[in-house]
């Protein structure tokens, strides 16, 4: 087993001194609960794993910045943004769905699906969402892949941080630097577009006349995406992220991982068709620290697990390269499960290197569909399922009724009773509808507004196109009437819709 002399003086990332409050690790290793950051120079790859996540930059930046601009026909009563939250008028556009703030269970349930999805896509496959789609990784691509185009690949840019400060290193950096406040700029600037339409907004930026407000969250978000993206990177993943010391409860041996196969790699040796000629055993890995370089956490993967690790697979891609290059198989470094590899392990043992390389393909990813992923996609579905059922199913009306707190009931000059009611009418329709408010209940009794005095048991009420409307009613029964329920009901002629909302009618006790 190695000292921990020998980890020290093998890590590729520089010396390391445990310090007082390091915490040990596989007996061996020693890992601060904090320490201060070591840049880390992450190499430029090619492989499957790093054009996949090409491709999720791009998608997922394209629709950040590109949808506040999409438009959506919604008529002449409602905005044309596509998506839009009006924070203003208390309302959340998404194409056809509109959400107004009493559906705001919908929002809830977003939120729900989003942690059971996390927690699916972490049982199946590791932190997946860290390494591809999380906000703070693709804005680190995208940081990173800046800094290649000025500075150049890794080591150059190891050269340029460790000289001094130049001309030439003043431009670069500097631009660089304005590169990276340019997309913060636009990042800010893509947000606070969904939040108001975006052509009207974007002019008023420009112009200067934008709302305090507008420029505030823009360089409040372009200071977090500079600093974050440009400076702190893994620390975010590392320290001020939680999920990486959660996600240990979401795995379970069948989950799929980014594993160093040591059954295949160890032992190590740079040399070894001249091992092979002195009879000596060794792996395939040839201890080149391709993958510790290409890795943006700045971790060695061959070390085991760790909570810094995010599953991004760009060590997989170098190890391939390397494997290639050398007329090795591929898949030192791979994703496995923990049975694939404990199977693969005792292959070894039993039968040799070989025979255990002629398994390696055959990963069971049966295994995934077990219980807890099953569950977790079960439960995904039917809250997906029931949220567009009752989207799809839900009314273009609603009515509100609050009671007359003080006084509950009032004894007019000729003895009747009246209670007031203050009614929220609600019409999510795009034009002006005549709606129809009846009483339900109580036969005796009579409705009037103040604006008409026309005493009815039902009226006629004009709500405003996708509004609501505060209407003050007053319901009056005659003298010895006793406290009783009825029913307000709201119609709309032309649809036939209905829906009612019970009221509690006051009055004194009978003579």
């Amino acid at each position: 087993m190695a000292t921990l002399l020998d980890t020290i003086q093998s890590d590729p990332r520089g010396t390391q001194v445990p310090a007082e409050n390091a915490t040990p690790v596989n007996n061996h290793e020693f890992r601060a609960d904090y320490e201060a950051r070591r840049k880390i120079f992450p190499s430029r790859v090619q492989g499957f794993y790093r054009r996949l996540k090409w491709i999720l930059v791009a998608v997922l930046l394209g629709i950040y910045w590109l949808t506040p601009w999409i438009r959506w026909d919604r008529g002449p009563h409602a905005p044309d943004q596509a998506v839009l939250l009006d924070l203003a008028h208390r309302r959340f556009y998404f194409f056809a769905i509109e959400i107004w703030p009493q559906e705001f269970y919908y929002v809830a349930g977003l939120l729900i699906m989003a942690g059971l999805g996390l927690f699916l896509v972490t049982s199946v496959a590791g932190r997946a969402w860290c390494g591809y789609a999380c906000p703070q990784t693709v804005w680190t691509d995208l940081f990173i892949q800046v800094e290649r185009w000025v500075e150049g690949d890794r080591n150059a840019r190891m050269k340029l941080d460790a000289a001094p400060w130049t001309f030439n290193k003043w431009r670069k950096r500097l631009t660089v630097w304005a590169s990276w406040i340019l997309i913060s700029v636009a990042t800010g600037g893509a947000w606070v577009f969904y939040f108001a339409d975006a052509p009207t907004l974007a002019r008023e930026i420009v112009t200067l006349q934008a709302a305090p407000t507008a420029y505030f969250t823009i360089l409040t978000l372009a200071a977090t995406t500079f600093w974050l993206a440009g400076f702190m990177r893994e620390q975010v993943c590392t320290y001020m992220c939680p999920w990486p010391r959660i996600q240990g409860t979401m795995l379970d041996e069948n989950s799929l991982i980014v594993t160093y196969n040591d059954w295949r790699g160890e032992p190590r040796s740079r040399h070894a068709k001249k091992a092979a000629a002195q009879g000596l055993d060794v792996g395939d890995c040839v201890d080149c620290n391709a993958c510790v370089a290409a890795c943006p956490m700045g971790i060695d993967i061959r070390d085991g697990q760790q909570l810094e690790c995010i599953t991004c697979a760009l060590c997989i891609d170098a190890c391939d390269t390397v494997m290639d290059k050398i007329g090795k198989p591929l898949g030192l470094i791979s994703y496995s499960t923990l049975v694939d590899f404990e199977h693969h392990t005792q292959t070894t043992k039993a039968q040799g290197r070989e025979a255990a390389k002629s398994e390696q393909k055959r990963v069971s990813f049966a295994r995934l569909a077990r219980p807890r992923t099953i569950l977790y996609l079960t439960l995904w579905t039917a809250i997906g399922l029931g949220m567009l059922f009752v989207l799809f199913t839900r009314g273009h009306l609603d009515v509100t009724v609050l009671h007359d707190r003080a006084p509950l009931y009032t004894t007019l000059s000729d003895g009747s009773v009246r209670n007031g009611y203050t009614l929220k009418l609600a019409s999510k329709t795009l034009e002006d509808r005549p709606l129809q408010l009846q009483l339900e209940g109580l036969d005796d009794a009579v409705m009037w507004t103040p604006e008409t005095e026309t005493r009815a048991r039902s009226l006629t009420v004009i709500v405003p196109p996708d509004a609501v409307r505060d209407l003050r009613v007053f319901v009056s029964r005659p003298r010895g009437a006793a406290p009783d329920r009825f029913t307000f009901v709201l119609t709309d002629p032309q649809s036939g819709e209905t829906v009612s909302s019970t009221a509690q009618f006051e009055a004194g006790a009978r003579p």
